[in-house]
């Protein structure tokens, strides 16, 4: 078609994506009116030029934006459309939160089972630990299951323990409670409501976790509480996962901030990682750039181990304490990274194929 050819209503709709009806109501809106109109049979005509204008219209209608709100984001540059993109993606994000917390009242008042207590946690500590775990999820678009973007929590007389994995890495955090639960509970948390709940539940100085049968409440006291939903699906079997482990080969002690700044200072998406001697070296994964030296105590046989930065890098920065332990076990096998003097957080990471390393 001719860039200046008109369309009629219905090719414009096919290739807009828009309904005729939709195309009508923005037409009489103001938004989107027809490049002509026959004055006799009133139909309309649209020109390729509009295309781009009815496809933006189009996606700011998908993400539920008002029609006040599309029209400032199509007269608008570039950086203030994206400014008010973002403005409304938080409004939604809110009020969905405000209606989740809302429907999970309503669902209390419906006469749902009365909660079975898992125990009391700091706030503080219990954010900490929900964060530092998260970082092995998956996100939700991601995720090929949803029960990988969740996170596990397992609450028995001795402790509350939360586990989460991408299958390519794994966190798992046990946390001694300060009053104790009633009896064993497991269940999958959601982990995009538990994320948006981090905030609220680290400003409680004692948070209660109470278990009913869709979900779990975080019982807050002058805070008000927030409730998360479960996941349904099956949590993959992470204590197999831990005792097929084996032996490692060789344990780094290394403190943490200059290896966060050796990881930080490489320019790829990969790095190296070369023990050996007493020597810990950081190098960039195609061999470019210098390999630097971090201080470190080295015990067991030399290896090179190639991670994802995106893999390793969260693994060691949310380790408790001032040093770390990496427990090597070989270039194909998961390193272990845990506090050289807490060993209640623990992360396994997945390395990278060493192929095309240089020695």
């Amino acid at each position: 078609m001719p860039d200046d050819e008109l369309m009629p209503i219905g090719a414009f709709a096919r290739r807009s994506g828009l309904t005729c009806s939709a195309l009508r109501f923005y037409a009489d809106s103001g938004l989107l009116p027809p490049a002509e109109t026959d004055p006799v049979s009133g139909y309309r005509y649209y020109s390729p030029g509009q295309l781009a204008r009815a496809v933006a219209l189009r996606r700011l209608r998908e993400v539920a934006m008002p029609l006040a709100g599309v029209e400032a984001v199509l007269g608008a540059g570039a950086g203030e459309a994206a400014r008010l993109l973002d403005e409304h993606v938080a409004e939604v994000v809110e009020r969905a939160a405000a209606v989740r917390e809302k429907a999970a009242v309503i669902r209390a008042a419906f006469g749902e089972e009365a909660g079975l207590c898992l125990g009391a946690v700091k706030g503080p500590v219990l954010a900490d630990a929900v964060e530092q775990v998260l970082t092995a999820t998956a996100t939700a678009y991601e995720a090929a299951t949803p029960v990988l973007a969740g996170l596990r929590v397992e609450a028995d007389a001795e402790a509350v323990t939360l586990t989460a994995t991408d299958r390519y890495r794994l966190a798992t955090r046990t946390l001694v409670p300060a009053e104790r639960p009633v009896r064993a509970w497991a269940g999958t948390v959601d982990g995009g409501e538990l994320r948006a709940a981090a905030g609220e539940i680290r400003r409680s100085p004692l948070v209660r976790l109470e278990a009913v049968p869709h979900g779990i409440w975080f019982r807050l006291g002058r805070r008000g509480d927030r409730h998360c939903r479960l996941v349904s699906e099956d949590f993959p079997d992470h204590r197999l996962m831990l005792a097929s482990l084996g032996e490692a080969t060789t344990r780094v002690t290394v403190s943490k901030e200059p290896l966060l700044r050796a990881l930080e200072e490489q320019p790829g998406e990969d790095v190296v990682l070369r023990v050996g001697g007493c020597r810990l070296t950081v190098g960039a994964g195609d061999g470019a750039g210098p390999r630097l030296a971090v201080p470190a105590t080295v015990a067991g046989r030399a290896l090179q181990v190639r991670f994802e930065v995106t893999t390793l890098y969260p693994a060691v920065s949310t380790a408790i304490g001032p040093d770390v332990l990496l427990d090597l076990r070989g270039h194909d096998r998961p390193v272990t990274v845990r506090s050289a003097d807490r060993g209640d957080l623990t992360t396994l990471a997945m390395p990278a194929p060493l192929t095309g390393v240089a020695p």
